[in-house]
């Protein structure tokens, strides 16, 4: 079984997976999440295999956005219960991503619902002018040497 044909979201795009797609067009496939935090809850996917974000072609990563933003919009007028919504993209393992095919989720939210990123107030690294500027060097180094 090749990578790709091992994936589910693969074989979602392919339609040999079973899923309940809201959208698809040349680049990206959106479909119900199967294991949904809220009612709702969207994946939008590269239809090309990518494991995370630096094997993903700038077309794909901006249209997922895009189309992204359009479902967050049809899911407000909808009808289904949503507040506010989340964009979530996990880019590995230590982020949460638990299928390594990229994958935007689009996250309706609703007051108390439970669900979302929290930290103790205080909490986090010092972000002092020195520091900031130190990582803003490192990754400008990075980008201007064409990374």
């Amino acid at each position: 079984m090749t990578p790709a044909t091992a994936c589910i979201f693969c074989r979602i795009v392919a339609g040999e997976a079973d899923a309940s797609l809201v959208y698809r067009d040349e680049l990206v496939t959106a479909f119900m999440d199967a294991h949904p935090v809220a009612q709702g809850h969207l994946l939008v996917v590269p239809n090309r295999h990518a494991a995370g974000l630096d094997e993903l072609d700038d077309d794909s990563a901006g249209h997922m956005m895009v189309v992204g933003r359009r479902l967050a919009g049809a899911l407000r007028r909808s009808g289904i219960p949503c507040d506010g919504i989340n964009l979530l993209l996990a880019d590995g393992t230590t982020a949460g991503q638990s299928v390594f095919h990229c994958h935007l989720h689009v996250l309706p939210r609703t007051r108390r619902d439970g669900f979302g990123f929290r930290r103790p107030l205080g909490a986090g690294l010092p972000a002092g002018r020195q520091a900031l500027e130190s990582a803003a060097q490192q990754i400008r180094e990075v980008l201007d040497a064409g990374a």
